[in-house]
């Protein structure tokens, strides 16, 4: 798999925060015209069984307030693999204190190419808030690629 111009985002469960991330980011992407792709996976060891559905409810309905039509909403939740980070240019896991001792304990050979955001789960951050964090460092990060575009 090629990697190039390609972004990883990875979260707890790969059900909300990354799936979230990676909808806006490749609708935004496209809106700019960029050459770049993203894709999501879990870090977790194994998805959890609380989750219902392919994708949270709250990460479907701030995309469609958006308009935004999600390419992966019916997929299912994916654990990522040592293949997921070979497949990306840019790895971007969303809660820094959660997700490191997961990347780090998981996959200890690659954990130096993760870049951390800030983003907390559910139980912690309203999704309103969560969501717009989410939006404000994907259009920070397009800005960066676009950059580097140049």
């Amino acid at each position: 798999m090629n990697k190039n111009n390609r972004v990883l985002f990875l979260c707890t469960g790969n059900y909300y925060r990354s799936r979230y991330a990676e909808e806006v980011f490749n609708h935004r992407v496209g809106l700019e015209g960029l050459n770049w792709v993203s894709f999501s996976r879990a870090v977790a060891e194994s998805l959890s069984p609380e989750n219902v559905g392919p994708i949270s409810r709250y990460a479907l309905e701030a995309l469609q307030a958006k308009g935004i039509a999600p390419g992966g909403a019916v997929r299912a939740p994916v654990l990522c693999t040592v293949d997921d980070f070979a497949g990306a240019e840019l790895v971007i896991a969303l809660k820094d204190a959660e997700h490191r001792p997961m990347v780090e304990r998981r996959f200890a050979g690659v954990a130096h190419r993760v870049q951390y955001w800030d983003v907390d789960d559910i139980e912690y951050l309203d999704p309103p808030t969560a969501l717009a964090k989410i939006d404000e460092q994907v259009g920070l990060l397009i800005g960066r690629l676009q950059i580097r575009a140049r």
